[in-house]
């Protein structure tokens, strides 16, 4: 639309320049020829289109649409042409929705999606759906998806660790429905789960009472490791006292006795010698030291 004005102004400033020059009136002259340049730069620039950073263009030209969509960046294209911006960026969609459990139990979830554009079916997107795609497939396909999963498991479910078993499922079924229109799902992460007071305590009490069966088990089982470890302790020592004593005679006893008698004998400190049998047949010695 703009190109058809600048081309107007400038082929009537061009008819009025003639007539003005033709006529001797200079001065209105110089002022048609300012329109003509104006509306040749304004009609020049038409021929380009800059297309934002993290976006592509979509060329429709009178209702055919073009197949190559226009990369980020300055574009040369038809003036006559309208360029319908898709952004490729990522982009969240939040959603706060009351879901059904397994047991019936309505659930209240607020849970987000990030999603992306594939810039290779943008123009698809046009042409089959639209620019506001994200209202007439995406929204209705997430809640129905969400709800169709969250049915399959107990509110118990939404409410732990498998929430993230949850959500990778959402993001799996969402793909196979609006994956091949040119969707790319992300992820589908959950912020929060409102689930009814009285069913939230009851199950904050079984998850206590299931980590207090855990930490009994543990502590069970440490005492077990413990009572093994004393039991073969104590075989440890009494293999070692059996081997000792299968070891020790009498003859070894009286042998070691007659060496410790030699050495007090031969040694500077004062004592008495009583000479006879003592027990074991050995010398009694006594001694002050």
């Amino acid at each position: 639309m703009l190109f058809l004005i600048a081309l107007f102004v400038m082929v009537a400033s061009f008819f009025a320049y003639r007539s003005m020059k033709k006529f001797g009136r200079y001065q209105e002259a110089r002022f048609s020829l300012i329109g003509i340049v104006v509306g040749a730069i304004v009609a020049f620039l038409q021929l380009f289109t800059v297309v934002p950073a993290g976006t592509v263009g979509v060329v429709d030209f009178l209702g055919m649409v073009s197949e190559t969509t226009l990369k980020s960046g300055v574009n040369f294209v038809n003036p006559m042409a309208r360029v319908i911006n898709f952004s490729i960026k990522t982009q969240e969609l939040k959603e706060v929705m009351n879901v059904p459990s397994k047991e019936g139990l309505s659930v209240q979830l607020e849970i987000s999606l990030l999603y992306s554009l594939d810039a290779d079916n943008a123009s698809k997107i046009y042409k089959t759906v639209g620019e506001n795609y994200g209202e007439i497939i995406l929204i209705p396909q997430f809640r129905s998806v969400v709800r169709g999963i969250t049915a399959k498991y107990e509110a118990k479910a939404l409410y732990t660790a498998s929430r993230e078993v949850l959500a990778h499922e959402i993001k799996s079924e969402l793909e196979k429905l609006v994956g091949p229109r040119g969707i790319n799902i992300e992820a589908a992460p959950m912020r929060q789960i409102i689930l009814p007071v009285g069913l939230t305590a009851s199950i904050e009490e079984k998850l206590k009472a299931e980590q207090e069966s855990q930490r009994m088990e543990f502590v069970l089982k440490r005492e077990e490791q413990e009572a093994n470890r004393k039991r073969i302790e104590a075989k440890g020592i009494a293999d070692f006292q059996d081997i000792v004593a299968r070891g020790i005679s009498q003859q070894l006893l009286q042998w070691k006795g007659i060496e410790a008698t030699e050495k007090l004998a031969n040694s500077p400190n004062a004592k008495v010698i009583v000479i006879g049998s003592g027990r074991d047949g050995l010398p009694i010695i006594l001694g002050n030291q």
